[in-house]
């Protein structure tokens, strides 16, 4: 079975990702993470961790 197994080696050349909002995570979690993004400081953490203390305040707080 070994000759037809198959390899390849991948170069990433590009990464795109998108943030999600997890409104179903507790607050508490969701303050954290903002918090630690605004200590990390890169690139667009400062107002991703904004809008994600907006969205808690609009969404409010996580409900079991």
């Amino acid at each position: 079975m070994l000759p037809g197994i198959r390899g390849l080696r991948l170069d990433v050349s590009e990464v795109r990702a998108k943030f999600k909002y997890d409104d179903h995570k507790p607050a508490e979690q969701r303050t954290d993470t903002a918090r630690r993004l605004t200590e990390r400081g890169t690139a667009l953490d400062a107002p991703t961790a904004t809008q994600q203390l907006r969205r808690l305040d609009r969404v409010g707080t996580w409900k079991a």
